[in-house]
């Protein structure tokens, strides 16, 4: 149990006061892993919902990139040197728009398998008490 000045000392507490207080333990246990779980959940969909966005706009990119090279093959076709120069630098700039937002993307996605399940925090919390009631 902690007070508004930190840890209390426990040594000099009973038996049955220490049992008593188990279930506020216990609940308040509870009531911090599904708090967590919550906040992972929205963490989470956030990162992806940020990072569907990000595909989505390199997906737009790439859409019209497509007229781009048809510009530039028909611009090339019928015309000097600098009207395909032309539709080949816009091609090539939407490209690497492309390219940086689907990295951007792919790496708000990557953030998803490196954040904690608060599921694993529960495992770990269950494997703990194990342990220690083993030792007993």
């Amino acid at each position: 149990m902690t007070t508004p000045r930190g840890p209390r000392d426990r040594a000099d507490d009973s038996l049955l006061t220490l049992v008593g207080e188990i279930p506020e333990l216990v609940r308040n246990l509870v009531i911090a892993e599904v708090d967590a779980a919550k906040a992972w959940a929205a963490r989470t969909a956030k990162d992806a919902g940020i990072g569907v966005g990000w595909i989505a706009g390199a997906l737009f990119v790439l859409f019209w990139s497509v007229p781009a090279l048809g510009a530039f093959v028909i611009a090339g076709l019928s015309s000097w040197w600098p009207v395909w120069l032309s539709a080949l630098v816009v091609f090539g700039a939407m490209i690497v728009v492309v390219a940086v937002l689907a990295l951007l993307g792919v790496l708000r996605f990557r953030r998803l398998r490196t954040r904690k399940n608060p599921v694993q925090a529960v495992v770990e919390d269950v494997r703990i008490v194990k342990e220690a009631g083993d030792e007993f």
